[in-house]
């Protein structure tokens, strides 16, 4: 980093960095998790009432995917104006869309009040969630990478990242919690809607921390020397094409990962496998903990050995665990599924850890808040919107858990090949 650079973050500490940082991703990551939770728990039977058990979970899982057909969608319009008139300002505002469409689903009629309108509003909502996080998640980690050590950005850059892991803890224990203090009738009737309300709470405290941060440095270096690009999108696509495609498919791993194991094994295990869901949601719970845990050691061993090391050590683990993944699932014994989700999740760690780093430092600064944002979001289109959704049909058409765990395997064998062909980053200057 510069010198310039240096002296323009010293007066801010790590500490605010960090949690400036981390706040708003556990926050966003918690509203986008509820509704994973809530599509595999209860959407299906409330919105879509006269579909089939099964179908019904299709169709929930549908919805979900909506946010992450948004989530590119975002990355565009967030990424533009984050690369031309600052980091700081979009992620507030991409703090306040995220927050709005998750309130508004916890005030949403249900079909039997509306009807059809019902899942309309439903979908509305999502795309408004995804909208907000596809800006998210590209602030969150420039936040961290612009101001870091050059020689600690892998750490630094962990701390949004440690962020989802939280996010999914506080909203599967929300879910939790109200699916043992109060009966199935009335959870399924209101209960699930606190969570979704109580998000605005956390929405005010996310604001309040953000406002307080200043502009990164190395995003104001690069405003006073006019090195503004005027169609961010343009210039990626122009100028590193191959690096977009390649960093966008190593990703979809990443995502499919972390919604097979949190979001597919919910409905998986309760539906076909007729296991608790209260039990089911502990050991995810478990396995994000060992995940979040798992994040900054990675990071930190990402800046010592390289980012493409770790990520493809991820990959590796990744098909070696595929099998064993769901074959621990199926006994329905509550110390192995955790087991199988804790391994999982260290997998997924290990490529997501490196990637807060790995991602800003592949572009250039004047638009690297877009092709940063847009490589991580467009790869959870198939990663978390499309994997649920084959999975539950793998499952439906052959009864087997064997096709998804060969769906997974084959995703880990894609991120690997793309991530050798990927220039190591580690010790770059960012500017």
């Amino acid at each position: 980093m510069s010198t310039a650079a240096q002296t323009s973050a010293a007066p801010v500490s790590a500490s605010r960095i960090a949690i400036a940082s981390f706040i708003g991703t556990a926050i966003e990551f918690y509203d986008f998790y509820l509704y994973g939770t809530a599509a595999a728990l209860v959407f299906g039977h409330q919105f879509f009432p006269t579909f089939s058990p099964l179908a019904g979970t299709l169709a929930a899982f549908a919805t979900f995917g909506v946010g992450f057909i948004a989530r590119p969608v975002g990355a565009v319009v967030f990424g533009h104006f984050g690369d031309r008139i600052g980091r700081k300002a979009m992620l507030v505002a991409s703090l306040l869309v995220m927050g709005t469409g998750t309130v508004a689903i916890g005030a949403l009629p249900t079909y039997s009040a509306i009807g059809i309108g019902a899942p309309i509003l439903l979908v509305l909502c999502r795309f408004l969630q995804g909208f907000g996080l596809g800006g998210e998640w590209g602030g969150a980690v420039l936040l961290a990478t612009e101001y870091a050590p050059r020689n600690r950005r892998g750490l630094w850059s962990s701390f949004p990242q440690m962020g989802p892991a939280i996010g999914f803890i506080i909203a599967g224990a929300a879910f939790l919690v109200l699916g043992r203090t109060m009966s199935q009738e009335s959870f399924d009737d209101w209960g699930w809607r606190i969570p979704f309300l109580a998000s605005s709470l956390l929405i005010v405290i996310g604001y309040y921390i953000r406002m307080k941060i200043a502009e990164t440095p190395v995003f104001e270096r690069a405003m006073a020397e006019h090195d503004k690009a005027k169609v961010p999108i343009v210039e990626v696509l122009r100028r590193q094409p191959k690096t977009l495609f390649l960093s966008t498919c190593a990703f979809i791993l990443a995502h499919t990962l972390f919604y097979t194991i949190t979001t597919f094994s919910l409905s998986y295990g309760t539906t076909v496998l007729e296991l608790d869901k209260n039990m089911l949601l502990i050991c995810a719970m478990i396995s994000a903990l060992v995940m979040g845990l798992a994040t900054p050691l990675l990071a930190t061993w990402s800046d010592r050995i390289g980012r493409r090391r770790v990520c493809l050590g991820a990959a590796v683990l990744a098909v070696v665990w595929a099998f064993p993944l769901f074959a621990l699932v199926n006994t329905g014994n509550p110390v192995l599924i955790a087991l199988a989700m804790a391994v999982g999740m260290i997998a997924f760690a290990a490529l997501f850890a490196p990637m807060g780093a790995f991602l800003p430092e592949l572009f250039a600064t004047r638009y690297r808040y877009t092709g940063a944002s847009i490589a991580y979001n467009a790869s959870g289109v198939i990663g978390g919107g499309v994997s649920p959704i084959l999975a539950t049909q793998l499952i439906a058409a052959t009864g087997s858990s064997l096709p998804v765990s060969g769906y997974v395997a084959g995703i880990a064998v894609i991120c690997a090949v793309c991530v050798w062909f990927l220039r190591e980053t580690r010790g770059n200057e960012l500017e």
